[in-house]
């Protein structure tokens, strides 16, 4: 059984609103991570809220490293490639992890 030819897709400005989508998640996950390490490092600092603070950190750049990497490959043109599933499951990790640190902060 053959498929029918599909006639090639215009994606118009779908990888543009993604592109600008990953540009606005990263802002917020950059102001989620100032604001995570500002209260983990409010009323002194203590070893907790350091490892709290480089936790923060570490998770931050991961995402910023994946959506940089995601934005790029937007902005090249032409039909985007999916983004592959180890890349998805980490960012969606490191959103996880952020949202547990500051549940961790809050008591």
């Amino acid at each position: 059984m053959t498929r029918p030819p599909t006639p090639d897709r215009d994606p118009g400005l779908q990888p543009e609103r993604t592109r600008l989508a990953w540009r606005r998640t990263t802002l917020s996950s950059t102001v989620a991570a100032v604001l995570a390490m500002k209260a983990s490092l409010h009323g002194g600092v203590h070893p907790d809220g350091i490892i709290i603070c480089a936790l923060c950190c570490a998770l931050w750049l991961t995402f910023l490293t994946i959506a940089h990497h995601r934005i790029r490959t937007l902005a090249a043109g032409g039909i985007p490639p999916t983004l592959p599933p180890r890349q998805a499951v980490a960012a969606v990790l490191c959103t996880v992890a952020v949202a547990l640190c500051a549940a961790a902060l809050m008591y």
